[in-house]
């Protein structure tokens, strides 16, 4: 079973939908006993993070979440739920984040369009089972903030807009796509489904 966390705010169904075509058993649940139980858990996340914080809290999601990546299982999160992962975020004020990845998630700066949307090509930075048969392509970015990772063994991959923009993190259990991989075609599909595969081995 494929827990997805529901905390108010994120884009539940197209992930729910996914995850599906990909012949898994899906759930959308704010349960922590469902959430605890999962093989393994994705965070999604529409929206600004300080609100999305706010959420997790309030409902205790976010120590569900921590006691989560604390099993050793599968957790993926996804647009504004990877940045959740970090420690902290600047977007509308100073907030903290889950602290489960070191680094800090801020505003690009430049004299170029924000946010930054569309297709972009990732840069595969190191082995990892996530890019087990696959071959760097385009995904689907929507977003006005990213992530300084702190740790650059904890960086998978990354984007280019006007430099490098970080896509995907792992560190051990836990990893995070700032692009939509239910939005990214074939690509995003097979990211997908190497990171459920993880589910499998547990």
């Amino acid at each position: 079973m494929i827990a997805i966390i529901d905390y108010g705010m994120g884009n539940l169904h197209s992930v729910s939908k996914a995850v599906e075509r990909l012949g898994y058993e899906v759930v959308t649940t704010s349960d922590k006993e469902q959430i605890l139980a999962a093989d393994a858990v994705i965070l999604p996340g529409v929206g600004a993070f300080g609100d999305a914080m706010h959420n997790l809290q309030e409902t205790g999601l976010g120590e569900v979440t921590k006691q989560y990546a604390a099993s050793g299982k599968p957790m993926l999160g996804i647009c504004l739920g990877m940045q959740l992962l970090f420690e902290q975020s600047e977007e509308f004020g100073e907030h903290q984040g889950l602290g489960l990845l070191g680094g800090k998630v801020v505003r690009f700066q430049g004299d170029f369009k924000i946010p930054h949307m569309g297709w972009n090509k990732l840069d595969f930075l190191q082995s990892s089972p996530l890019f087990n048969g696959l071959e760097p392509g385009h995904v689907y970015f929507v977003h006005s903030y990213h992530a300084l990772v702190e740790n650059k063994e904890n960086l998978l991959a990354t984007g280019d807009y006007y430099g490098p923009v970080t896509a995907i993190v792992n560190k051990d259990n836990v990893y995070g796509m700032q692009f939509h991989p239910e939005k990214s075609g074939e690509l995003g599909m097979q990211l997908l489904r190497n990171f459920l595969a993880l589910a499998k081995q547990g």
